[in-house]
């Protein structure tokens, strides 16, 4: 199972090299790395997506908040967020498919960033499930380049948990 890991460190530097040689030392991958500013000067958040169990992820919790500028852990997985990455798509684009190219973006709420002539630049910014959908739908044009930021997420003070909800849905 892949867990959703925030972490909020110091902001100083070393502590992300810290922080993924611990994940190396023990042979654990991180599918998904994003840092940046928190709300607090000079504090950063760390969010990661990291395969394992729950008691991998325990361990590797543990061993997190030995490292001297690690202030806060938290497993988000289970944990009502809102969860958002975003990529960057370059597609082929003839003067046969790139109406429908255009349409799929439109479709997806996605933006075109770059225009050629034999192909588009496609900006999504959405949670991870919409991006997995328009990549696979845009592989029929061909894709030239992909690059995701890694996934961001913050807990919801609402404690709403949108994915019960949309299940709710569909059995109605």
């Amino acid at each position: 199972m892949k867990h959703t890991l925030s972490v909020l460190v110091e902001d100083e530097s070393g502590v992300l090299s810290r922080i993924s040689s611990l994940f190396a030392r023990r042979g654990f991958n991180i599918e998904s790395l994003a840092v940046g500013p928190a709300e607090q000067a000079g504090i950063s958040r760390i969010t990661m997506v990291v395969p394992g169990d729950d008691r991998i992820i325990e361990q590797l919790t543990k061993q997190l908040y030995k490292l001297i500028n690690v202030l806060k852990v938290q497993d988000i997985t289970e944990v009502p967020c809102v969860e958002r990455e975003l990529v960057l798509i370059k597609v082929n684009a003839t003067s046969s498919n790139r109406s429908e190219v255009v349409e799929l973006a439109q479709i997806f709420r996605a933006r075109i960033v770059d225009t050629a002539e034999d192909s588009l630049t496609v900006e999504v910014v959405g949670d991870p499930g919409k991006i997995v959908a328009i990549v696979q739908l845009l592989q029929k044009f061909g894709l030239r380049e992909i690059v995701r930021t890694g996934r961001i997420a913050l807990t919801r003070e609402s404690r709403v948990n949108t994915e019960w909800l949309k299940s709710l849905e569909a059995k109605v």
